[in-house]
This record gives structure tokens, C-alpha cells and sequence, in this order.
């Protein structure tokens, strides 16, 4: 992890800027992108938020299937187990 040398305050409500630089530069759209917040040690990280596979975590071609985000290869992979039941 590198250093940017920018230093935000947290305002009285909790909230901290992200700097337009890094905004931009990640493609991150103001009243769009939503992130993951969560601890690593003594780290707050926040990442973009990408709905992943509920069974395997992919973030590829996955689709949306009941309000749950489920992947093409696992999809296919419960297919097969379909076929092999019948």
C-alpha cells in the first residue's frame, strides 16, 4: 500500500472525504458506486462494492437470480447436478 500524502479529518457526523484524485482515478461516481467497509487488523479498508457469486465469490458474469447474484460457471455447474439427479 502506498502513501498519498493526503490527510482528511473525520467530520462530526463520522464522514471522511475521499480526494476527487482518488475518485477519479478508481472510477468511483458520486451517487452510484456504493463500497464494503471492513477491518484488516487495525486497518478500516474500503472497497467498491461489486456483488459477487454467492457461492464462489466471482465477481465474473454474474447475474441476478432471486436477489441473490450467482455466476455463469456455477449456474452451469448446478446444471449439471440437475442432470445427474434426473
Amino acid at each position: 500500500m502506498r502513501s498519498t500524502g493526503i490527510v482528511r479529518q473525520v467530520d462530526n457526523m463520522g464522514r471522511v472525504v475521499i480526494p476527487k484524485e482518488i475518485r477519479r482515478q478508481l472510477k468511483i461516481e458520486n451517487g452510484k458506486d456504493s463500497f464494503e467497509i471492513y477491518m484488516d487488523g487495525d486497518k478500516i479498508v474500503l472497497r467498491k462494492f461489486a456483488p459477487a457469486c454467492i457461492f464462489c465469490d466471482s465477481l465474473i458474469d454474474t447475474v441476478n437470480l432471486s436477489g441473490h447474484n450467482v455466476c455463469v460457471n456455477c449456474i452451469e455447474k448446478l446444471n449439471g447436478m440437475k442432470e445427474q439427479a434426473e
